[in-house]
């Protein structure tokens, strides 16, 4: 098991364009005492409504929405490149369908009752502050509804408080 630290948000020094269109994250969440965990290669970091924030997106049919919408909390957790195998794997198989974090072999853990991954180099621990299904109607660059979202499968967009950040010790 690996030792973490608590930063504040305000002390992060990961460039988040690294951390989450390079690096990718893995957003996860518990419901009835079972965590599920998907892969994301979109979503932010900054400051709104005063607050430290990070926003995810997730499609509808996600195994792992169903977890999200189920819990205030969730975390985002980026392993790095050295688990570029398991986030491919985690991104591409339901936990629907099969065992997918212990088959991926990562470690899960918990801190203040949210889980994520041991083999995490940087954890944010999120309280959810907003939720809003993405709307085809509202994209100002038409090109990008029918090249994302062929299916009209919008993503929700989920606005998270950063809490806590874990970083390895």
């Amino acid at each position: 098991m690996n030792t973490f630290k608590s930063i504040s948000p305000y002390e992060m020094t990961v460039n988040p364009f690294t951390m989450i269109g390079k690096d990718w994250l893995l957003i996860t969440a518990e419901k009835d005492g079972k965590a599920n965990t998907m892969t994301a290669s979109w979503g932010g970091v900054g400051i709104l409504w005063n607050k430290p924030v990070a926003y995810v997106f997730i499609r509808p049919q996600r195994y792992t929405k169903e977890f999200v919408d189920s819990n205030a909390r969730l975390s985002l957790s980026v392993p790095g490149g050295a688990f570029r195998k398991q986030l491919n794997y985690l991104g591409k198989v339901s936990g629907r369908d099969e065992p997918k974090i212990e088959n991926a072999g990562l470690t899960l853990r918990t801190e203040d009752g949210v889980p994520f991954f041991d083999e995490a180099q940087t954890v944010l621990l999120c309280r959810k502050m907003y939720k809003q299904d993405l709307d085809g109607r509202c994209f100002i660059d038409a090109a990008i509804s029918p090249a994302m979202y062929a299916e009209k499968d919008f993503h929700t967009m989920y606005v998270c408080e950063i809490e806590k950040v874990l970083i390895r010790a």
